[in-house]
């Protein structure tokens, strides 16, 4: 496996491994030869959002995974898991391209040997003020499925750098968390969101949106967008924000809110202002794809805060 530091370039395509001891054996010789590791957790369907992680991770550690997993854990009654889209093999030559050195694809059998994997989902109670919220409690169970899985893939992997986009923020705060819990010898990173030049979040759901879905679904980065803006102009009142987040959303007839939300970023609790660090939050379906979507604000004494959100502004991958 080359060494960044060296100049020797990576392979187009990614060597695939589907065992848990062949990629922890082939990670510790990594690191006893001195190499860092990146992972990039995903359940396959790799889009530029996903391909803005592998590219972080390449520019920042010798060694890169990406892992791709459609873990059955996460999904609730009546969601999206048969349907969800797969093609393995576009994903580990779009994961090349974008620098993975190896893709680690394995079974459910082979993540979860039990009999029943329902069984193995991991006890979210210390986690619960993070997880049984928005997401969690529009999907029950769904972040005990996240935690479990990302505890079992970070296990396998060993100490390393571990990717996250920060389109689905409640999912790095639970993994900040998890990772704390647990102990494990990881730094996760959180990459900003990744958007289609018409402003869209990369999601690999979006593949499923009819013509007029997509043109409707837009009503999400632009309410955050209008929101932003409020807040720029100088509204400060997070009861305002979130109106306008809700009518925003609601002038388009193809959408159905789930929630909209202003909340302090490291915790999720509703926001009293919007000093500091505050992340506004929409979920909603579109015909029937559930899109979520968010922004960060940041503000400092005496000045007012700044969002970058939709097409007018250069996209960023973090």
């Amino acid at each position: 496996m080359p060494h960044r530091h060296d100049g020797a370039a990576r392979s187009p395509r990614a060597t695939v491994i589907d065992r848990a001891h062949d990629l922890s054996t082939r990670l510790d010789g990594a690191r006893a030869a001195g190499l860092t590791v990146g992972v990039v957790p995903t359940m396959g369907a790799l889009h530029q959002g996903h391909l803005s992680l592998v590219r972080r991770a390449a520019d920042d550690c010798d060694v890169v995974v990406v892992t791709v997993f459609v873990n059955p854990l996460q999904f609730g009654p009546g969601e999206d898991l048969d349907i969800y889209p797969r093609d393995l093999d576009a994903d580990i030559e779009a994961a090349g391209r974008g620098g993975a050195d190896l893709v680690f694809a394995p079974s459910v059998a082979e993540m979860y040997p039990e009999a029943d994997a329902g069984d193995v989902r991991l006890d979210c109670r210390p986690l619960a003020e993070l997880s049984d919220v928005f997401e969690g409690a529009s999907r029950p169970g769904h972040f005990a499925g996240v935690a479990t899985v990302v505890a079992r893939l970070l296990r396998i992997a060993g100490p390393c750098r571990a990717y996250f986009g920060e389109k689905d923020w409640q999912q790095v705060l639970v993994v900040r968390r998890l990772v704390d819990a647990l102990a494990l010898p990881v730094d996760v990173v959180a990459c900003p969101t990744v958007r289609d030049a018409d402003g869209l979040a990369c999601s690999s759901r979006n593949a499923r949106l009819s013509p007029d879905e997509r043109a409707a679904a837009l009503s999400l980065s632009g309410a955050l967008s209008g929101a932003a803006a409020l807040a720029t102009a100088g509204e400060g009142d997070p009861t305002v924000i979130r109106r306008h987040l809700v009518e925003a959303v609601a002038r388009e007839p193809l959408v159905r809110l789930d929630y909209a939300a202003v909340v302090t970023a490291h915790d999720l609790t509703p926001a009293r202002s919007l000093a500091g660090e505050v992340r506004l939050l929409l979920a909603a379906t579109v015909g029937a794809t559930r899109l979520i979507d968010n922004v960060g604000l940041t503000s400092e004494p005496a000045m007012a805060p700044t969002a970058t959100v939709g097409p007018e502004h250069e996209r960023r991958s973090a």
